[in-house]
């Protein structure tokens, strides 16, 4: 059973969501592993056509945000051109060895 500062810290994640906006997909919140599962199956009936996503609207990306992220623009048609990175992403990218549209560098 996880602890009662665990379960406080979870309830205090900052929602996520993903809209469509022409070829963007806008994402928005804490892309954060709590949150991943659902963004997922919001963001595959989306994903056909899309060539850019929107990320300025983030306000914090994890480890499993990122995976979110790379596996949505590996399975986009054309490639996938990002809009802003939230601060963790860059130094996830960097350990995780990904370049800036999350392809392995």
């Amino acid at each position: 059973m996880p602890s009662t500062e665990a379960a406080v810290e979870e309830a205090a994640v900052e929602q996520a969501a993903v809209e469509r906006s022409g070829d963007v997909l806008r994402f928005s919140g804490a892309l954060v592993r709590t949150h991943c599962a659902s963004l997922w199956r919001q963001s595959l009936p989306l994903l056909p056509g899309a060539r850019r996503f929107a990320l300025d609207a983030v306000s914090r990306a994890d480890s499993a945000g990122i995976a979110l992220l790379a596996e949505l623009a590996a399975r986009a048609d054309d490639g996938i051109a990002f809009d802003g990175e939230p601060g963790e992403m860059r130094a996830l990218r960097t350990a995780y060895r990904l370049g800036p549209t999350l392809e392995f560098a």
